[in-house]
């Protein structure tokens, strides 16, 4: 039996030098962390909702906030048009719990094989939904106005599977006859999916 999650820090802080090319984020010299280390501004500022899916997700990661490096935490705004979606997708490393904000959400996961159960629900502003931890699950406004929400995530580095991008959008592709039986529709239809991505 394995049990894995984000290392727990060995000291205050470790503030993420990225400058560094190393796998994961080494810490700065302490002595030369800063109140904007631990500080990030922007999550007033609405995403750009105007793309295929109708929706923007704006990351506060370790990337943009360095002194998140080791504490094992993240989030992201969510802003949705009406009628967006944030598509099915997972992370592979972090559970997350969605607050809406503005407007209504259609939220939902499926559990894993065989049941593939489908848990899902209309939130409302100041309703909080969780997403267990490598679950596929989205997001969808369900309104005719914007709707924004807070998610946050248990990882500084959650990771992002979109279902669709990784399936029909990888590259090399994935040989359309093994997605066809995969799915189990006609090579056609894959072949018009395809040429989405």
């Amino acid at each position: 039996m394995v049990v894995a999650s984000d290392p727990k820090p060995l000291q205050d802080f470790c503030v993420a030098d990225l400058t560094s090319s190393v796998n994961g984020v080494p810490c700065k010299d302490p002595s030369l962390a800063q109140a904007n280390d631990f500080s990030f501004s922007g999550l007033h500022i609405s995403g750009n909702t105007s793309n295929a899916v109708g929706s923007k997700v704006t990351p506060v990661g370790v990337t943009q906030l360095p002194g998140l490096n080791t504490l094992g935490i993240s989030l992201v705004r969510i802003d949705y048009a009406p009628w967006g979606l944030n598509p099915p997708h997972t992370h592979p490393r972090a559970t997350e719990i969605i607050t809406v904000l503005e407007g209504s959400l259609l939220v939902g996961f499926v559990t894993s094989n065989p049941d593939n159960r489908l848990i899902s629900k209309i939130l409302y502003k100041g309703d909080v939904f969780v997403f267990p931890i490598g679950l596929v699950h989205f997001q969808q406004n369900v309104g005719n106005v914007n709707a924004v929400a807070i998610a946050g995530l248990s990882s500084q580095n959650p990771g992002v599977i979109t279902i669709a991008n990784t399936v029909f959008g990888s590259n090399p592709s994935i040989a359309n006859d093994l997605l066809a039986k995969a799915f189990q529709v006609d090579k056609t239809i894959i072949d018009q999916i395809q040429g989405m991505f």
